[in-house]
């Protein structure tokens, strides 16, 4: 279990975020704190394995904070929020060490996949003693897909692209043509074909050339498992 700690001085948003993180599997909030003081005693006396940390906070701003702790050398991960996107705070904080950085308002799917990515990189690096090159590029490649498949290309639509990769999913043991996913989805090949390109740009489906009879390529699509969370 990942133990969790908010700091956040408005107290609805606090218990919001808590509700919300106690949700996800293997994670829960240890406490609460409402401003960098509370927060520093909470850090001395609880079991904390990650902060999700409002850098504006009273009496002891949230960057004051985290340079705190890392000074200590404790064994503490970092999530931070705020309304400022200024690069010199990311910078910052990227240097320290944390692990994610949201930028108010955020959907909570964003923080839900920022801590599914966390409990990925920590389940693989507390249970392998040795790790190989693949398993390492696959936690920070993810962040990258996941903002790519933010930013859909022009002329593609999110409703179109979650039908598809569901029906993708739902034969995820088959290698479709976009032939076959065209007649089952009753949308024109063209369509499909753009929408398979975005996806096999972003690495959610593996791509395979078969050779027909006269030596003419096609394509072939599956479902990536290791896409899903």
């Amino acid at each position: 279990m990942i133990n969790v700690l908010i700091v956040e001085d408005d107290p609805m948003l606090a218990e919001l975020n808590k509700r919300f993180v106690n949700k996800i599997d293997g994670f829960k909030v240890e406490c609460v704190a409402n401003n960098g003081e509370d927060a520093i005693k909470k850090i001395d006396d609880s079991k904390i394995d990650l902060v999700i940390l409002d850098i504006y906070m009273p009496k002891i701003d949230g960057m004051e904070l985290f340079r705190m702790v890392r000074s200590q050398n404790k064994m503490i991960d970092f999530i931070l929020v705020t309304a400022a996107n200024d690069t010199e705070k990311i910078n910052e904080a990227l240097k320290l060490g944390a692990v994610d950085y949201l930028v108010k308002p955020f959907e909570f799917d964003r923080l839900e996949k920022s801590l599914l990515n966390y409990k990925d990189r920590k389940n693989l690096l507390v249970k392998k003693p040795f790790v190989e090159q693949k398993e390492i590029d696959k936690l920070f490649m993810k962040s990258y897909k996941q903002e790519k498949e933010k930013d859909l290309k022009k002329g593609l639509h999110k409703f179109t692209l979650n039908r598809i990769m569901k029906f993708l999913k739902e034969n995820k043991d088959e290698l479709l043509s976009s032939e076959v996913i065209s007649e089952n989805m009753g949308m024109s090949k063209v369509t499909i074909r753009r929408y398979l390109d975005y996806l096999d740009e972003i690495g959610s489906v593996e791509k395979k050339i078969e050779y027909g009879s006269r030596g003419r390529p096609s394509y072939l699509y599956k479902y990536k498992n290791s896409s899903t969370r």
